[in-house]
């Protein structure tokens, strides 16, 4: 008895003892999220916040990241819709021209290479694969000048053709498909297919592309927000005003405004009001969109 009362006297001692709390491992990255994200929330904080004002309230020494006591939001939508004959919605036109066609080609072209890529052995397949990685490593922009100069020789320049031909070769949405192609559809699944005598075209459509949805779905936002944002080439291409995308608009825009500072204090309101409301569409893009990003497609396709 006395035996066990001294064996369980230092385990309740022991019990009783308070732990010392360890500092939570993820504090440090949540820190450094929590910078990144409002280092990156506050340049379109700006945007919001100075696209209410006026050119009293832009330039009149007020705080550029609070409102002014004028805040006019409405005044200014119906200055950049109105300005040049309303030329800003012939130009949000176009982008939505150069980004659906252009992300939407881009993606049946990166879906079907890379596809092709991952599931089929061809001659010289290897080789290909290497130029394509290859020219993933090139920027677009350097390609810019040679594409103007050949499509002068075709005389397409000044079209949208221009604007929208080069968009359609997306190597990294080739590389992407290519990977996410050789993972997620499995070689059973296209065998069985074949074995009850689907054909290939059938066995891709049916069986390999609804297990592509999130990669497809990648690709195509990827490739919209590129031709969206596409400001080098359509200012290389282009030389009607018309055909301007919402980037090379109000880049024309911010050079006048940049020349005549006397009569171009109203048109900086524009331009940043014209800057928020380019960005929305993107904004939406992302958030239709973004639940087909899921995983887990697979489960259950094989019984």
């Amino acid at each position: 008895m006395t035996t066990t009362a001294q064996t369980s006297q230092p385990g309740r001692t022991a019990s009783t003892t308070p732990t010392q709390r360890k500092p939570h491992p993820y504090l440090p990255m949540q820190v450094l999220l929590a910078f990144l994200v409002v280092y990156f929330l506050i340049p379109f904080w700006w945007v919001i916040v100075n696209s209410s004002k006026n050119a009293s309230g832009l330039f009149g020494g007020s705080n550029a990241l609070w409102f002014a006591e004028d805040i006019d939001f409405v005044g200014n939508v119906v200055d950049l819709f109105s300005y040049d004959n309303g030329i800003y919605l012939r130009w949000l036109g176009n982008s939505a021209v150069y980004a659906f066609v252009g992300g939407v080609g881009a993606t049946a072209l990166a879906v079907l290479a890379g596809y092709g890529f991952a599931k089929y052995r061809f001659a010289g397949r290897r080789f290909s694969f290497a130029v394509l990685l290859g020219a993933v490593m090139v920027p677009p922009t350097a390609l810019v000048i040679p594409t103007f100069i050949l499509f002068s020789q075709l005389g397409i320049t000044n079209t949208m053709w221009a604007v929208i031909l080069p968009t359609l070769l997306n190597p990294f949405g080739v590389y992407l498909m290519h990977v996410y192609s050789r993972d997620a559809v499995p070689d059973e699944l296209i065998d069985a297919a074949r074995v009850d005598g689907a054909g290939e075209f059938r066995a891709f459509l049916q069986v390999a592309l609804p297990l592509l949805r999130p990669a497809m779905v990648t690709v195509l936002l990827l490739s919209v927000v590129a031709s969206w944002n596409n400001y080098f080439l359509p200012l290389a291409m282009l030389s009607d005003n018309t055909l301007y995308p919402v980037t090379v608009g109000i880049g024309q825009w911010q050079g006048i405004a940049s020349a005549n500072n006397a009569g171009g204090t109203s048109l900086w309101s524009i331009i940043i009001m014209g800057a928020l409301i380019s960005v929305i569409p993107l904004i939406i893009a992302f958030l239709s969109l973004q639940r087909y990003w899921r995983g887990g497609l697979s489960i259950g396709s094989l019984k």
